[in-house]
């Protein structure tokens, strides 16, 4: 297993980052792709049509913390985003822990291309 931290800044407030993040609707709007997202502890979500799912372990507006396994998994991975806003910036701090070996780069290469790359370019088209 290996893990990953990624940090972005993103000229957008916490709060349009924390509702990217959690919002289907929105969520939608930035992959391109069906979402499901119940925003509690325990809640469920879905992403890229089910490809990606998982629980809600911690959701606050400054962390949140989730239980996250793609399909062909045999157990799930931790993904954790903290979130801090400063002199209206956001920066987000993305950790993955319990990558398994053979998925680590796509999914090194997933977070940039496919769910915070394009979520800094949505939330930074819009202000």
């Amino acid at each position: 297993m290996k893990n990953l931290t990624k940090k972005y800044q993103i000229n957008a407030s916490s709060e349009e980052v924390y509702k990217a993040l959690t919002d289907p609707s929105l969520i939608e709007k930035w992959s391109g792709q069906p979402a499901e997202m119940d925003i509690k502890p325990g809640g469920k979500f879905s992403l890229w049509g089910g490809s990606i799912h998982g629980i809600n372990k911690e959701i606050s507006k400054n962390k949140i913390t989730q239980d996250w396994q793609e399909k062909n998994w045999e157990k799930s991975s931790k993904v954790t985003f903290n979130i801090r806003e400063e002199n209206d910036t956001t920066y987000l701090e993305l950790i993955h822990d319990e990558i398994p070996e053979d998925s680590f780069n796509s999914i090194d290469n997933g977070w940039d291309e496919y769910y915070l790359g394009p979520l800094k370019k949505m939330l930074e088209s819009e202000t």
